[in-house]
């Protein structure tokens, strides 16, 4: 499954466009890790344990975007964006969504 921001495939043809596709994570840390992050806070410098579950979550959000492309019959999504929000504290929702399309090349 190819993945692009932009709107087309270098050397690929789109066939069809499926439609609109995405997947969803909600994450929060735990109360430990919140704790050390408070204290961060205090000090400055970046906060590890929120930065690995942004990954985290950016990853399970684009395959489950991926997932839904999967079911209809897509071979990639183009114009993919990520959107997070803040959903309460130290709880985040990451959002990955674009357009399924179907290809026509030999180069899928």
């Amino acid at each position: 499954m190819k993945i692009a921001t932009t709107d087309f495939f270098p050397g690929d043809e789109i066939s069809e466009f499926l439609g609109l596709v995405s997947g969803s994570t909600i994450r929060s840390k735990n109360l430990f890790r919140d704790i050390g992050a408070g204290l961060k806070s205090l000090i400055g410098g970046e906060l590890r344990g929120y930065s690995e579950m942004m990954n985290e979550a950016r990853e399970e959000a684009i395959a489950r975007m991926k997932e839904e492309a999967e079911k209809l019959g897509a071979d990639g999504v183009v114009a993919t964006r990520l959107q997070t929000s803040t959903l309460a504290a130290g709880a985040a929702e990451v959002i990955a969504y674009g357009t399924a399309v179907r290809l026509s090349s030999s180069k899928k």
